[in-house]
Parts: C-alpha cells; sequence; structure tokens
C-alpha cells in the first residue's frame, strides 16, 4: 500500500507539471483526490489496518496529499503568471474616461422640490394623501353640491359612482384629511397627481400636478395671503412678484378669488408672454368655507384660514419656456435630458 501511494504521487506531479491550463489542473484534482479517485479509496481502507500499520500509512497519505494540494496551488499560479499579457493588461491613465449616463429628474420633480423648499423654509408642513379617493373627501366635505358640474363624467373619472370612488379631481382632499387629525394652528402644503375627465391640447391635460397650501388659525386673514403669495413667487421666479385678486366662486372658499401674478417677463408693462395685459392668471384662492371646517370636526366661526393652489405644470412651462403640456407626459427622452 506504502508503494502505491508513492505511485500515484510520483505520477500525479509528473501530470501537473505537464498540465497546460487550468482545465488540465482541475481534471487532474478531481483524478487523484476527488470522491472516486485510487488515492481515496486508500484513505477509506485505513479503517481496516493494524494499528501501528494504519499509524504509518495514515502519516503517508496525509503528508502525500498536503504535496498534491500544495503542487496543483503552484501551478495554477504558474499558469496564470505564463498567460498573463502585460502590454494587453496595461493601462493608459492618460485617456479620458468614458462618460457614466446618469439619470434625469423630472422637470415636474424639480419644480416640486423648489415649491417644497421655498414653502418648507416659510415654517409650512408637507401633508399628502391618497391620490384614489371617495366623493366625501374629495366633494362632499368640500362643500361641493351633489348637483354640482364637477361631479358629472364631464370632468370626473368615476372608478365605481355607485360607491363614490374615484381618482382625485384636486388635492384638496388632503385638507380635509388633514384636518381631521390635526388641530389649528397649522400651515401646511400639499402637492400631488390629480385626474380630469377633459380634452387634451398644448394647454390642457386629463392627468396633472397639482399645488394648494392651507393655513388655518385665529386670526387668519386675505392679506396673509396676499403676502405670502408674493414672497412665494417672488423666491421662485428670483425677482419681485406682486399678486392681484379678482372675485371669483369656489364652493370651498368664501369669499373666493381667482388671482394673477404680474408678468415675470415684463415686470407687468406688458408683453407677448402676457398678451399685453402685464397680468399672468394662476390660481384660485379664498378664504376657507365654514361647512369645510365643520365636514372635519371643528365648529363653525371658531377658525378662519385661507387655502390657495394652481397647477405645476403651468409653473414650470412659464419657469422653463414650454410651450406644450404634452410634453411633461410624452416619455421623449429628448425632452427630459434637457433639465
Amino acid at each position: 500500500m506504502k508503494q502505491k501511494i508513492l505511485n500515484i504521487k510520483n505520477q500525479a506531479l509528473e501530470d501537473i507539471k505537464k498540465a497546460k491550463n487550468s482545465r488540465d489542473i482541475f481534471d487532474l484534482r478531481v483524478k487523484y483526490l476527488g470522491r472516486r479517485s485510487e488515492f481515496n479509496k486508500i484513505l477509506k481502507s485505513l479503517k481496516d489496518l493494524l494499528s501501528e500499520e494504519k499509524k504509518n500509512i495514515g502519516a503517508l497519505s496525509n503528508q502525500t496529499k498536503i504535496e498534491l494540494e500544495k503542487a496543483f496551488v503552484n501551478a495554477e499560479e504558474n499558469i496564470k503568471t505564463e498567460s498573463f499579457d502585460t502590454e494587453a493588461e496595461r493601462i493608459d491613465v492618460t485617456i479620458p474616461g468614458k462618460k457614466i449616463e446618469q439619470g434625469h429628474l423630472h422637470p415636474i420633480t424639480l419644480i416640486q422640490n423648489e415649491i417644497e423648499d421655498i414653502f418648507t423654509a416659510m415654517g409650512f408642513e408637507i401633508a399628502d394623501g391618497p391620490e384614489v379617493e371617495n366623493e366625501f373627501y374629495n366633494f362632499d366635505a368640500l362643500n361641493v353640491p351633489k348637483n354640482h358640474s364637477a361631479r358629472d363624467m364631464q370632468d370626473t373619472f368615476w372608478i365605481d359612482s355607485k360607491k363614490g370612488i374615484l381618482p382625485r379631481t384636486h388635492t384638496s382632499n388632503v385638507q380635509v384629511r388633514y384636518m381631521e387629525k390635526h388641530k389649528p394652528p397649522f400651515r401646511i402644503i400639499a402637492p400631488g397627481r390629480i385626474f380630469r375627465h377633459e380634452a387634451t391640447d398644448s394647454t390642457h391635460e386629463h392627468t396633472f400636478h397639482q399645488f394648494e397650501a392651507l393655513i388655518v388659525g385665529d386670526n387668519v386673514n386675505v392679506a396673509n395671503f396676499k403676502y405670502i403669495a408674493e414672497q412665494f413667487f417672488s423666491r421662485f421666479f428670483n425677482t419681485e412678484v406682486t399678486v392681484r385678486l379678482r372675485p371669483s366662486y369656489f364652493p370651498f372658499t368664501e369669499p373666493s378669488f381667482e388671482f394673477d401674478i404680474s408678468c415675470t417677463m415684463c415686470g407687468g408693462k406688458g408683453c407677448s408672454g402676457c398678451k399685453n395685459a402685464g397680468w399672468i392668471e394662476i390660481g384660485g384662492a379664498g378664504m376657507v368655507n365654514q361647512n369645510v371646517f365643520m365636514a372635519a370636526g371643528y365648529s363653525r366661526n371658531k377658525f378662519q384660514g385661507f387655502a390657495w393652489g394652481f397647477g405645476l405644470e403651468r409653473l414650470a412651462m412659464m419657469k422653463y419656456k414650454i410651450d406644450d403640456i404634452r410634453l411633461f407626459h410624452s416619455g421623449d427622452l429628448r425632452f427630459i435630458k434637457q433639465f
């Protein structure tokens, strides 16, 4: 048995010297040290030997296995060293690197981030709510009459009209949900995506983003709104902006206003951008109707507040000089990569 082990070792060492690549080394390792190898059969038979013989043959077997393992490792390293092409692997550190493609934030995301930064700096909290809403929070709690045209299929996508489930038509639903869980005073903004059943063109989309602000307290008035709005738009457009209010009607505010800002391109003097009016229509605003407060669980006439909002796409179009709202959801990377 001793001679048999030595013969296996000598033959293995000879074969290892002849190996040309890593695959040859792998095959030889399996042949001489694998589970079905002659050497492994010898190791398994050691238990049947006499004590003294087992001791001698066992020591020789262990030593042989160590020598073969070392021979395999050395052969593997030699093959790797000899096959390494220094010139082919040489790196020229003076060659300019390849530009790594990076993703781009969507312009709506950029606008929303900027709006949130400005308002949080003024002490506002960011609130959020579900995009799929029920009729109570989208209409009833906002004092929208049952027969109001906004509930018709012309303006609303109904998921289940019998159960009153719909994709929200504005982010005003967030206001009521927030007021149910918080007591005044507070100031929040609610940016988010909304859905309306209307035809698309260069200035209208069925899916777009809206922003709303809400301040509720004991002594909140229209002057507070006008000041905050002027501060926001002046920071957003990086120029002094004036806000103008015009009487209007919304079920959830009383009194209600449409508000305009002085044209950011001509400073209110009149240009093609504002159609020589000097003003640009932005959105709606007003003092929160007391019925909305009552729907949220507040007592009538205990608090006052104002709410106002506008479309994010409209602001993005003004800031980035974009002439078609449909570009925002076109998925065209040529458009996105400009930002």
